[in-house]
């Protein structure tokens, strides 16, 4: 499938392509064919991006991989959207930084729904008990939530994950000043079950091998 036949069904603006060890070249390709959203997981590969492809002004760059709170005064105000804060240490941590460059800081926070050791994100349980802690800290947005369920030949394996994060973030949203802290997005879903995680709810669904072909 290709990536405008993609756009059709889901629509551009759920797209995040996924531009992790991308080349360049593709990157740009991708923005010719009318992509604006790129998701990086490394820090300093994500920044050497972004100079090389400063003439494109109207990038809007992600990073979806697991951040590290020695890094975070490198990404606040470098990022449209942060969405793997994935414990309350790393979110004191941004807010101090965001403090520190006097800047605003947009994040959705990463919840770990199916337990998986291999993963960071907090637990559902601890983003409840949690949540008027993260709220309160002054210079981060709070856009929504994030998941990454097991890896998995078939969308509706992961089906329920999806549902649980939906949930989630309507329940959360009852206690939520929105005004403040929107709660819109949900990041969910990749090129295995992107189609099972739109009908879920997501607004955003990470997308690499399936727009940018195997890696060279």
């Amino acid at each position: 499938m290709s990536f405008q036949e993609i756009r059709a069904e889901i629509g551009a603006d759920k797209i995040l392509a996924v531009s992790k060890l991308q080349p360049v070249a593709k990157i740009r390709d991708l923005y010719n064919q009318g992509q604006r959203r790129f998701g990086e997981n490394y820090v300093q590969e994500a920044l050497d991006k972004k100079e090389q492809l400063k003439d494109l002004t109207d990038i809007e760059w992600h990073l979806i991989g697991h951040l590290q709170k020695n890094k975070a005064k490198h990404v606040v105000g470098q990022f449209h959207l942060i969405h793997s804060v994935d414990s309350l240490e790393l979110a004191q941590t941004l807010n101090r930084q965001c403090e520190t460059k006097n800047v605003a800081q947009r994040i959705l926070i990463q919840v770990n729904l199916a337990h998986e050791e291999s993963k960071t994100g907090f637990d559902k349980q601890t983003v409840i008990q949690r949540w008027a802690e993260i709220c309160q800290l002054p210079h981060l947005i709070i856009d929504g939530l994030m998941t990454m369920p097991p890896l998995t030949e078939s969308g509706e394996e992961v089906r329920r994950y999806f549902i649980e994060l939906r949930e989630l973030q309507q329940n959360l949203a009852k206690a939520t000043d929105t005004e403040r802290h929107p709660l819109k997005k949900l990041s969910m879903g990749t090129s295995n079950d992107y189609k099972v995680a739109i009908q879920e709810g997501a607004t955003l669904v990470r997308l690499g091998t399936i727009l940018f072909g195997a890696r060279d």
